[in-house]
């Protein structure tokens, strides 16, 4: 009969060998037993027992003929009982047989134990040494005896010295085996993000300090009209980082539930995407909170000095950044803000932007990568399938990372990374730095202190190449910047299902949706004067304005003379004033020269009213470069793609940029842009480049009031195929 393997250790012991060779040391004898088997732990050291089918009794796997022990035997002490010896028999005692051992007896009564008091003999010295030895009691047949070559004990196995060493050094590493056993910080490759991950964090020790142009970071979002050249803030206070767990609603264009969890998603197209939404808040409310300073340029004539006393204080600041990535190429479709301020006034505000684009403006552009300081890093993101072990290393977004080690974060150990933004470095722009502590349970940094300083000053430039400064030039803001601030974990919640990213899904937007068609686009660079028109929403189109410019006479005579000897309009916006509209025109002639046209234009197009307003030149040289006007759709397409509430909801309503009846409200502005290789804005962007196409944007724009609130409404749209670059809505009081 095949029965199951017994030992003569207790579980005390099997626990102690299963600590020493790495084993877990939970779980009943017969499991612990089999884990230590199964470790490879011979039977000796053991002290297993195997069912002997001929004699229907359990033996020792040691050496079945060996002798039971002699007299002289050392006698075996149990750890659990260290000062209790196996009781003699007295001669009044019958002897037990072995038949009256059953089965059921030896493995199922239990054996009640009388506890004797003892009496204390003292035996004279002589006396004692003239006695002989007591006998040994003959062994009863249905006791074993104890053998020479039975199982160590614990207290055996610990007192040799190779086993001592290795319990000494776990108990110093560890200050205490179970504690170095159970913190040991194992390495580990991202976990993946799933649907309806929440980590909570707190936001500590934050500062931020910008002057000349990069304070436009915070005035772009709040209505001002003081000459700000320096902005300090001190910000504290909690935050929340989650992944959408999307409902089965978001799926009504699939034929399945195989996608649930992803939402549906607006691209700069206005078609529907399903994306991963994650979201991202921060909470600055309450005393000492949100703190803010701004530094005024000097009223004294002829001074631009910034200065040294700063006015404000207490305010309180919510901040939401909402991301959409893509499904299956993975990129990012759009990122909104939504945040309010309290301040010397109140402020709120939505900023949606398509592609690249976020909370540090021409940074971003830059650098895409460095908005990663502004909120917990996602490791699968940020290290992909990367393993995180000591020395580890490599680039991710622009930054280089570096594993350096461990660090105890409270009582945790933690991986502690380092990361230093590449393109910062090598621009000579300053530093950018991250330390990030991961626990290999958490998809985002449990700890995360971000360290920026970024300047453009030409002395941290020096050791730039030249093609590189003329870049920071084109992009970086005048003035500095620094942001300095930590994220650390209070709570954690995991998802079930993992985001499947790379997978395709029905219904998912082809190519011929998205862009227009070749007969749509119109070549103007060629021959043209301007980007056409042609729009039946607005009473004077661009195309019936412009012929206000010849009938002005001389008073329009330098673009006069640029429009009829080969020249073009680059830049041109309406405002609509009553029952006339005012175009501001820009334009440039084949020489370079350039300059700009304001007049009102009235009636109709029979009978058109044209009255002069102002012009003026400009100081930087406008390239006249015809070849490298792009083909685009015309104002009135972009337009009425624009007005699509099914494209897009947001721009139609009583607060936004059209009425919901398809028309512009009669605030609304519409304008273009045509950048073209060569000079322009102070930069020569051939120089950065061996080859760059013009670029020609359209630009819609709407200032009112409504409800105490002050409201401006802005959007860029790239002409080439409609696609909506950016938006916001900022409201103060």
């Amino acid at each position: 009969m095949g029965e199951a393997a017994t030992t003569t250790l207790t579980v005390a012991k099997l626990k102690a060998l299963c600590i020493l060779n790495d084993l877990s040391a939970s779980g009943k004898k017969s499991e612990l037993l089999e884990r230590l088997l199964e470790a490879g732990v011979d039977k000796e050291t053991l002290g297993v027992e195997v069912f002997d089918d001929k004699t229907a009794t359990f033996h020792s796997t040691l050496d079945e003929d060996s002798e039971s022990v002699g007299d002289e035997e050392a006698v075996m002490f149990s750890l659990e009982d260290e000062d209790t010896l196996t009781p003699t028999r007295s001669d009044d005692e019958p002897e037990m047989e072995a038949a009256d051992l059953s089965d059921d007896d030896s493995d199922d009564d239990i054996l009640e134990a009388e506890i004797l008091d003892a009496d204390l003999v003292e035996i004279d010295e002589g006396e004692s040494q003239s006695e002989e030895p007591l006998a040994e009691p003959a062994a009863s047949p249905g006791v074993s005896s104890v053998r020479s070559d039975s199982p160590a004990t614990l207290i055996e196995m610990l007192q040799k010295p190779q086993v001592a060493a290795v319990l000494l050094t776990v108990i110093i590493l560890g200050a205490g085996g179970w504690y170095y056993i159970n913190n040991q910080l194992e390495p580990f490759t991202a976990d993946s993000l799933r649907y309806g991950d929440e980590m909570r964090y707190a936001v500590l020790d934050g500062s931020f300090m910008a002057t000349e142009e990069f304070v436009e970071l915070i005035t772009d979002r709040i209505e001002t009209e003081d000459d700000i050249c320096k902005i300090r803030m001190m910000f504290e206070g909690s935050g929340e980082a989650k992944i959408t767990d999307g409902q089965a609603s978001e799926l009504s264009s699939q034929g399945s539930l195989d996608r649930l969890g992803a939402v549906r998603a607006k691209g700069g197209q206005g078609m529907d995407w399903l994306a991963v939404e994650s979201t991202n808040n921060m909470d600055f409310t309450g005393p000492g909170k949100f703190e803010i300073f701004r530094h005024v340029r000097s009223s004294i004539p002829g001074s631009d000095a910034c200065s040294g006393t700063s006015l404000g204080g207490d305010g309180n600041g919510m901040l939401t950044v909402t991301r959409w990535t893509e499904l299956r190429e993975e990129v990012n479709l759009a990122t909104q803000l939504d945040f309010s301020a309290s301040l010397d006034g109140e402020y709120q505000g939505t900023a949606m932007s398509y592609g690249i684009g976020g909370l540090l403006g021409s940074l971003d552009l830059l650098s895409p990568g460095l908005g990663l300081i502004l909120q917990p890093v996602e490791l699968s993101s940020f290290f992909g399938n990367e393993y995180i072990t000591k020395d580890a290393i490599g680039t991710s977004s622009g930054w280089e990372w570096r594993v350096i080690g461990t660090e105890k974060i409270g009582s945790t150990n933690m991986w502690k990374v380092t990361a230093t933004q590449q393109d910062v470095r090598d621009l000579c722009l300053g530093y950018a730095t991250m330390n990030l502590w991961l626990d290999g349970v958490s998809p985002w940094a449990v700890k995360q202190s971000v360290d920026v300083a970024i300047s453009s000053s030409e002395s941290n430039q020096a050791s730039c190449s030249g093609w590189q400064q003329r870049g920071v030039d084109a992009v970086l803001p005048e003035g500095e910047l620094e942001l300095h601030h930590t994220f650390e974990r209070t709570y954690l919640q995991r998802g079930v299902k993992a985001l499947e990213l790379g997978r395709s899904y029905d219904n998912r937007p082809q190519a011929n949706e998205l862009n227009p068609d070749d007969d749509e686009l119109v070549a103007w660079g060629v021959d043209g004067l301007h980007m056409p028109d042609n729009s039946t929403h607005r009473p004077h189109p661009l195309d019936t304005a412009v012929v206000c410019v010849s009938e002005l006479g001389s008073v329009a005579s330098g673009a006069n003379s640029a429009l009829n000897n080969d020249g073009y309009i680059w830049r041109a916006i309406d405002e609509p004033n009553g029952t006339a509209t005012e175009w501001n025109i820009s334009w440039v002639a084949t020489d370079d020269t350039a300059g700009w046209l304001l007049y009102s234009v009235e009636g109709t197009a029979d009978a058109l009213e044209c009255e002069y307003i102002a012009k003026g030149t400009f100081d930087d040289s406008i390239t006249h470069n015809r070849e490298s006007i792009p083909e685009v759709l015309s104002l009135d397409a972009v337009e009425s793609r624009l007005m699509s509430q099914q494209r897009f909801p947001s721009l139609s309503g009583t607060e936004a940029l059209f009425t919901t009846s398809g028309s512009l409200h009669e605030e609304t502005r519409m304008g273009y842009l045509v950048v073209v290789p060569g000079s322009g804005f102070g930069i020569d962007i051939t120089e950065l480049f061996d080859s760059v196409n013009g670029a020609s944007t359209v630009d819609v724009q709407r200032k009112w009031d409504s409800g105490g609130w002050t409201n401006q409404f802005s959007l860029v749209a790239d002409a080439s195929d409609g696609r909506v670059v950016g938006w916001t809505h900022l409201k103060s009081v």
